[in-house]
């Protein structure tokens, strides 16, 4: 699939910004929509780390969302959304209530303490520093923003892990445009669904040979070390028009783009969430859209750990 840029930032009116800390190898990512966003959200992972999701429901009172943010830092990092609330609050944007606005900002985390130094977190500077760098502009994929401290394949244990990081790719059908952008720390490995092959994951440090994933499954040497250290956060944004439930349901057949690509997914130590983002009045077929969004995000999946790895990859 391609377009104009390959990027979740096709779709109209949508915006990404990514900021970052180098010594504590961690970061955030955010997502502005132009005016506004109807949202819904999917969660499967059984260690989520999240603000503001309950207004994505179809019963809550604000009908749309300001921004969404992506985050290192674990639950640390959930201060992050307090930067990007400043941001939209100062340019008026947000839910009118009296004489000011409220934006609303959900936000989801990773865990990533274990990459860098772990005092240091996403905090409110740096969720600002990510909304004022967004832009339409494609961006910047592998190590970056929410993705700085991401890794693949623990399984077997920390020193098998294999870079994560952040991929976006973005398609066009029935005139509506639909785009994904993923942040990929997960607890398994990862595959490309089109070939069956891991590409990145558990790895042997002497031999770099992929260790057999199945085998240490069935024979009980998975390693948890103790704490949740993984999610898989995934963003789906398309300019069709959809109502919440819609989006909910988007967000629910999008998170079989994890389960083509990540080899488990969804486990007991992973915090895996979807959101869908609608930003325009087209209308689709739902069922199609969904499907879409499926294969958009198992794509991005799969870049995300090609460009973090430095594997050969196609496309721009």
């Amino acid at each position: 699939m391609c377009s104009a840029t390959n990027s979740i930032c096709d779709v109209p009116g949508i915006k990404v910004g990514h900021a970052q800390n180098e010594a504590g190898k961690t970061g955030c990512t955010v997502i502005l929509p132009r005016d506004g966003a109807v949202g819904g959200i999917d969660i499967r992972g059984s260690a989520p780390g999240t603000r503001e999701v309950e207004t994505l429901k179809p019963v809550r009172l604000v009908p749309k969302i300001n921004g969404l943010l992506l985050t290192g830092g674990s639950a640390f990092g959930l201060e992050a959304s307090s930067g990007v609330q400043q941001f939209l609050e100062e340019a008026g944007i947000g839910y009118p209530i009296a004489d000011t606005t409220v934006p609303i900002v959900p936000a989801a985390v990773i865990f990533d303490l274990r990459e860098g130094d772990a005092t240091i977190r996403p905090d409110k500077a740096m969720g600002r520093e990510a909304a004022t760098n967004a832009s339409t502009a494609r961006p910047a994929e592998g190590r970056v923003g929410a993705g700085r401290g991401a890794t693949v394949g623990k399984l077997f244990g920390y020193e098998y892990r294999m870079k994560g990081g952040v991929g976006t790719c973005s398609t066009r059908f029935a005139d509506v445009w639909v785009g994904a952008l993923v942040v990929v720390n997960a607890f398994g490995n990862v595959v490309d669904p089109r070939t069956g092959r891991t590409i990145a994951g558990a790895r042997d440090p002497k031999t770099g040979d992929f260790l057999d994933l199945e085998a240490g499954l069935r024979e009980q040497r998975i390693h948890t070390y103790g704490v949740p250290n993984n999610t898989t956060l995934g963003v789906v944004a398309t300019n069709a028009e959809l109502t919440k439930e819609q989006a909910i349901k988007v967000a629910q057949m999008a998170q079989d783009g994890l389960s083509r690509a990540i080899r488990p997914a969804h486990t007991p130590f992973d915090g895996d969430a979807v959101f869908c983002l609608s930003v325009g009045d087209r209308a689709v077929d739902l069922v199609a859209l969904g499907d879409v969004a499926a294969h958009l995000l198992a794509e991005a999946i799969v870049r995300a750990v090609k460009i973090a790895n430095r594997i050969e990859r196609d496309g721009p």
